[in-house]
């Protein structure tokens, strides 16, 4: 999808500094500024600061390397000293490309002279509003981006682009845009990405954008696991997604990536066991058994007839002890491998937990990814065998968060567990397992972790997450899959609205 012009923006020094910082203070950033920086360095767009003659030398200084850091431009804004003229080189940028000036002080000679020559302004703050004709005036800081976002797609694109508002925690907001994954200058599919703020009103941003894509569980502030079978009954959710909940159900026509009912699911690990039982109904004739994890409900560990249940759920020891919430709350990822059932008496894995055999898979995790129509999976070392855990428990269960202290099998266990089954996977196999999930969840963006089992050489899907990272996959790959992805979901959104 051909785009227009590239884009380039020019951010004045006053909108950057604190104004208290003056002369020879120490020159520091206004609030919020940083966010903006970061958030502009992957944006696409060209990006150039700018400052005046007056500045102190301390603030030039602080300027140029904040600059730097951030592979922008730093420049003269005006020609010469005493000259209200803007830098000629400025002003040659408008012949090959759409430009943006922001600022927050007012010089209506040079904001004039800019329009001249097909300049776009925009002013932040609320100290005052420029009176120039065409001149944009934003109260706040955290409203510029989604500003530039609509203004570049009225400008460059029209209607074949689409501004994606973001909601995620910032860490993997990071990950995202490093990768190249959340462009203001409209990708090739013609999507820009801008976050939303939950410090202004979302009922307008929600207005100027086309769809939403959210990690719903990073806005999870509370969760009752005794309403786990019920979700989303029993889970409190920060404000500010409460309200794009509320928007979202008042306009059913309204794109969301992914709707918030099919990742529910999600969030409690029996659900997922009954979605991932259903893998039976695949026909793999020929082929290796592709299963679910035997697994055991249990809201006690103290049950008289645990021994029973154990059996008619086809479960022996060794196992994985794991919460019933998978995530949105600290403790959804502290789990236990036990080895024999007096270890379960004073466990300090959550309840109502999931027991999960154990399958031995010699120490080879593979994390599969489905981003649209794509599949991408990717090979990562894992827990080691069975018997090499309980050599070094020491007689105790072994606890561990799954997300920050698993237990990797070290070199020397990886080359005593070399099975030949355990170092392969049938990736066609798996594949049509992920359309199957695909089709069954109604998702756009999951991923699941597959175990080949020793011996049998079962594959056993033992986790499935919503929005994942999928960093294993090279951005080359999984980039233009994610864009196609957001894209494809959104039109066939369109389509049904339509019919």
């Amino acid at each position: 999808m051909a785009m227009g012009r590239p884009v380039r923006l020019v951010l004045d020094a006053s909108l950057l500094l604190e104004p208290s910082a003056t002369g020879e203070a120490a020159a520091a950033l206004r609030p919020g500024v940083e966010a903006l920086l970061r958030r502009l360095r992957y944006s696409n767009l060209t990006v150039a600061i700018c400052y005046v003659e007056s500045m102190s030398t301390n603030e030039s200084g602080f300027l140029e390397k904040v600059a730097s850091s951030h592979s922008f431009g730093y420049m003269p804004l005006l020609a010469k000293s005493g000259n209200c003229s803007p830098n000629e080189s400025i002003l040659e940028w408008s012949r090959t490309s759409s430009c943006f000036y922001v600022t927050s002080r007012a010089d209506k000679g040079l904001i004039s002279e800019l329009q001249n020559h097909n300049w776009r302004v925009v002013s932040v703050g609320k100290e005052y509003n420029i009176e120039v004709p065409g001149v944009l005036n934003v109260g706040m800081l955290q409203e510029l981006l989604l500003t530039l976002a609509t203004l570049i797609k009225r400008e460059i694109g029209g209607s074949s682009v689409l501004v994606i508002g973001y909601v995620m925690k910032q860490s993997r907001e990071e990950d995202f845009a490093r990768r190249g994954a959340f462009p203001i200058y409209p990708s090739k599919d013609g999507l820009i990405f801008v976050p939303l703020s939950f410090e202004l009103p979302l009922s307008s941003q929600l207005q100027e954008v086309d769809m939403v894509l959210h990690k719903i569980t990073d806005e999870i502030v509370k969760i009752d696991p005794n309403c786990s079978i019920d979700f989303p009954k029993g889970i409190l959710f920060s404000a500010g997604m409460s309200e794009i909940i509320r928007f979202v159900e008042e306009r059913p026509d309204f794109c969301i990536i992914d709707p918030f009912k099919n990742i529910y699911p999600l969030l409690d690990r029996l659900q997922i066991q009954n979605i991932l039982v259903r893998l039976k109904e695949l026909g793999t004739e020929g082929k290796p058994k592709l299963r679910a994890p035997y697994s055991l409900k249990v809201d006690n560990f103290h049950d008289g007839e645990l021994d029973k249940h154990l059996t008619e759920a086809n479960l022996s020891f060794p196992l994985i002890v794991k919460p019933q919430v998978a995530c949105g709350v600290a403790d959804a990822h502290n789990m236990a491998l036990v080895f024999q059932i007096e270890e379960l008496s004073n466990l300090g894995v959550p309840l109502p937990a999931v027991l999960q055999e154990y399958v031995d898979h010699g120490s080879k995790i593979f994390k599969f990814y489905v981003i649209g129509d794509k599949v991408f999976h990717a090979v990562r070392n894992s827990m080691p065998n069975a018997s090499f855990l309980k050599s070094s428990s020491g007689g105790e269960p072994l606890t561990f968060n799954s997300l920050k202290t698993l237990p990797v099998a070290t070199k020397e266990q990886q080359l005593q567990t070399r099975v030949q089954d355990s170092k392969s996977v049938d990736a066609d196999l798996v594949e049509e397992a992920a359309k199957f999930l695909k089709g069954l969840l109604g998702l756009t963006i999951f991923g699941f972790d597959v175990v080949v089992q020793e011996g049998t050489g079962d594959h056993v899907i033992v986790d499935l997450n919503y929005l994942p990272s999928f960093k294993e996959v090279p951005d080359s790959e999984a980039v233009p899959a994610f864009w196609d992805g957001i894209r494809q979901t959104y039109e066939l959104k369109r389509a049904k609205v339509q019919t």
